[in-house]
């Protein structure tokens, strides 16, 4: 059974348009290389069609297990269970954790996105919890950054789960996340927004465990 203390520090996210790029392969193999076991590459396309993520996250499988990296498809139980990835990413509308752990038996890890205690309290049963938006960021427009204490209110409300910090999270704010008790953050324009993201990944790396 994958445990709590083998969750990565690093969960580098992606969209529907990184995961259009014509590029993306390539890059994401550089980036579970770069990360290795600190790295948790997640398939996030909301519009991007099942079969689509079926072929990616097949791909992608051999590379993160020679990394030592996990391969995390989010919402879409039936490809984490196909494809055999380390962990699915639910979100709010996704299924209840535990279908999701029905369906998937005990492996792979469950991660659940939550923005508040309450959230957290429903997600009983998650592997690690994903925790924002912590700042202001382009990928929720309008929304406001809850700050590194919904950590500590989330924390409190899920007591020994792994938490993500995610939202805006840039390297000079990783020392707020550790202060708050994060076990790792989560990414997507801090490192595909760059020319190279395997260099984004080991900078953030670095950043981190000078802050831990």
């Amino acid at each position: 059974m994958i445990r709590a203390a083998r969750v990565p520090i690093l969960h580098v996210v992606t969209d529907d348009s990184v995961l259009s790029r014509a590029e993306f392969l390539p890059r994401a193999r550089e980036v579970l290389e770069a990360g290795g076991a600190e790295v948790a590459l997640h398939l996030r396309g909301p519009s991007t069609e099942g079969g689509r993520l079926y072929q990616l996250a097949r791909a992608l499988l051999p590379d993160a297990l020679t990394a030592g990296a996990w391969l995390v498809v989010n919402d879409r139980v039936d490809v984490v269970a196909c494809v055999g990835a380390h962990a699915v990413q639910l979100g709010q509308r996704s299924l209840p954790v535990e279908e999701a752990r029905r369906l998937l038996g005990i492996d792979p890890a469950i991660g659940v996105s939550v923005h508040s205690a309450d959230e957290a309290v429903a997600a009983r049963g998650a592997d690690f919890l994903l925790v924002g938006t912590l700042f202001v960021t382009p990928s929720h427009p309008g929304r406001t950054g809850a700050g590194p204490d919904l950590l500590d209110q989330v924390g409190a409300a899920a007591p020994g789960t792994p938490r993500i910090g995610i939202g805006g999270i840039t390297p000079e704010r990783l020392s707020l996340l550790t202060e708050a008790g994060a076990h790792g953050f989560a990414v997507l324009r801090g490192v595909w927004g760059e020319r190279a993201p395997a260099g984004a990944v080991e900078r953030y790396l670095t950043r981190w465990h000078g802050t831990a």
